[in-house]
């Protein structure tokens, strides 16, 4: 009797290792079998993404976004940006990167920590149905330098119109380049360095042109970006 319940447990464990070696020659793990295959987030939900905007969820971690950037995606200041009518996209992927480290960012980093794919494409859905803020330039001295940069460009170092890619109005286009008008002067004086100095790495092409790009350059197209409708 004995010897018939080690026989047992001898072909049941030659069973197991049969199965997990042919889980192995169809590129398997025990892992990926057990988590099923990849899902995809479903549509975006505008009233979800309102909640977490404005409540995050306590239970999960997510902490909401309102207490920095303000009501309805309206910041009160360039320290955080105005988030009001961006590109869906353009929110999902920067949240992406926050969360693996592309971009450098503490703050963001622990507020994207907990949030899900379908909770970034459910608050980038809310954000994108606001109103955009507008705001206006404040230096009249460089308003002309600003609006050469980004109408034009600076030829003889390189540096593309903003407006090829941002267009004329600062709107920018869905899914491949982000809203810029209205935006603080501030903040985008803050990211082009960041984009100069290596900090900020999601964006090569933005590293090469704010790469040429002198302070007063910078300062000069933030600020005319500012008041861009």
């Amino acid at each position: 009797m004995r010897q018939s319940v080690q026989i047992s447990k001898l072909n049941g464990f030659r069973s197991g290792v049969i199965a997990l070696l042919a889980a192995a020659s169809l590129g398997f793990t025990a892992s990926s079998i057990a988590a099923g295959p990849a899902t995809k987030p479903a549509k975006p939900d505008v009233a979800i993404g309102e909640k977490l905007y404005n409540n995050g969820d306590p239970q999960r971690g997510v902490i909401g976004c309102a207490s920095c950037h303000g009501a309805e995606g309206k910041s009160a200041a360039g320290a955080w940006p105005k988030l009001a009518g961006q590109h869906s996209a353009y929110t999902i992927k920067q949240l992406k990167n926050y969360k693996d480290g592309t971009r450098a960012n503490a703050i963001m980093a622990g507020m994207s920590a907990a949030l899900t794919e379908q909770d970034m494409a459910n608050i980038a859905a809310y954000l994108n149905k606001q109103t955009v803020s507008l705001g206006v330039a404040q230096n009249k001295e460089t308003i002309g330098l600003g609006k050469q940069i980004y109408a034009g460009g600076i030829a003889e170092k390189g540096i593309p119109a903003c407006a090829a890619c941002h267009s004329a109005n600062g709107a920018g286009i869905p899914a491949q380049y982000p809203l810029l008008s209205g935006q603080w002067a501030d903040y985008s004086v803050a990211q082009l360095g960041y984009f100069r100095d290596g900090t900020r790495k999601n964006n090569a092409q933005m590293t090469a042109i704010a790469g040429k790009m002198s302070d007063i350059e910078i300062k000069a197209v933030s600020d005319y970006m500012a008041g861009l409708r």
